[in-house]
């Protein structure tokens, strides 16, 4: 059990439990597109277990890059700490030679952090945080994980993307803010805002207009520079059989039903949800039936008898 509401980065953590009863197995898992998350996948890898991640439309797998650190490895070897060392050293453990390809060891260069400030905001206590926002902000308390508003207002964690931004937001207290022209003029009914997780603040520009104020410079979390390091780039690519396998048994099939009857279908959460679509769909699915068999006239009059 989750309180995170998308997917991302929860596979390893999903499997563990099926994993740690058979520790000595390598573990094959098929998942769809809302598991995508690169870092998950290396965890999965580094801990005996296979992830089938359904790729985008066109694409054949995943290009991974993981830091490099030689050791001496045994590439037989099924145990964790072995997978672990023999990827990172740039060797294909002989369990993942089917989905892993085209491993290689390179240097790069790339930013590395300094000295990090996520522990601690920039302007201190809660109170202060409310204060800034107040001035036309989006302020992140980091500690505690939430976004302070303009309106006063507290926004939470919806998401983690696949870049890795967190994304918050509160829909209530969006719904009815009477500041909401001032804040988000968007087509949506609330604000989702997102947040790298070095940042700190973000200026609300409608806000700051409004009241003939230009944006400050915006504060980050840590220092950073450039410097050149030793990477493991390989690319993963999972076996599309069992992918293919896995859509046909469980993926979605009131979606096939509704793609049959002429209709895209999209997935609602919410048994509740569900259950109203479906009923709809059943509903055109006679009607069109009865179209096709009495003829759409004769329908009509059946129904204003009705």
């Amino acid at each position: 059990m989750t309180n995170q509401v998308t997917d991302h980065g929860l596979l390893e953590s999903t499997m563990q439990g099926i994993k740690s009863s058979e520790p000595e197995k390598i573990i094959e898992v098929v998942a769809d597109k809302g598991y995508e998350a690169v870092e998950d996948m290396v965890e999965c890898l580094e801990n005996g277990i296979i992830p089938h991640v359904i790729t985008d439309d066109g694409k054949d797998g995943y290009d991974i890059e993981i830091p490099y650190e030689e050791a001496e490895t045994d590439t037989a070897s099924t145990e964790p700490e072995e997978l672990k060392k023999a990827l990172h050293a740039g060797k294909i453990p002989e369990v993942y030679a089917e989905v892993i390809q085209d491993m290689k060891v390179e240097t790069v260069r790339r930013k590395v952090v300094d000295e990090k400030r996520e522990n601690s905001s920039v302007y201190g206590s809660p109170e202060e945080m409310q204060e800034k926002a107040k001035e036309g902000y989006f302020v992140r308390d980091p500690e505690r994980n939430l976004v302070y508003c303009p309106a006063g207002e507290i926004l939470r964690q919806k998401s983690i993307k696949k870049n890795g931004n967190i994304r918050y937001a509160n829909k209530n207290a969006c719904k009815h803010c009477p500041n909401r022209n001032k804040c988000y003029k968007g087509k949506g009914e609330w604000k989702e805002i997102d947040f790298t997780k070095d940042q700190l603040v973000k200026p609300c520009k409608g806000w700051l207009e409004a009241e003939g104020k230009k944006p400050e410079e915006t504060k980050t979390g840590e220092k950073w520079h450039y410097e050149k390091r030793k990477v493991v780039k390989f690319f993963l690519k999972p076996d599309k059989e069992k992918m293919s396998r896995r859509m046909c048994l469980s993926e979605h099939p009131f979606g096939t039903i509704k793609r049959a009857m002429g209709a895209t279908y999209f997935l609602l959460r919410g048994i509740r949800k569900v259950a109203g679509e479906f009923a709809l769909f059943c509903l055109g699915y006679n009607l069109e039936r009865a179209k096709n068999l009495l003829g759409f006239q004769k329908m009509m009059e059946l129904m204003e008898q009705a």
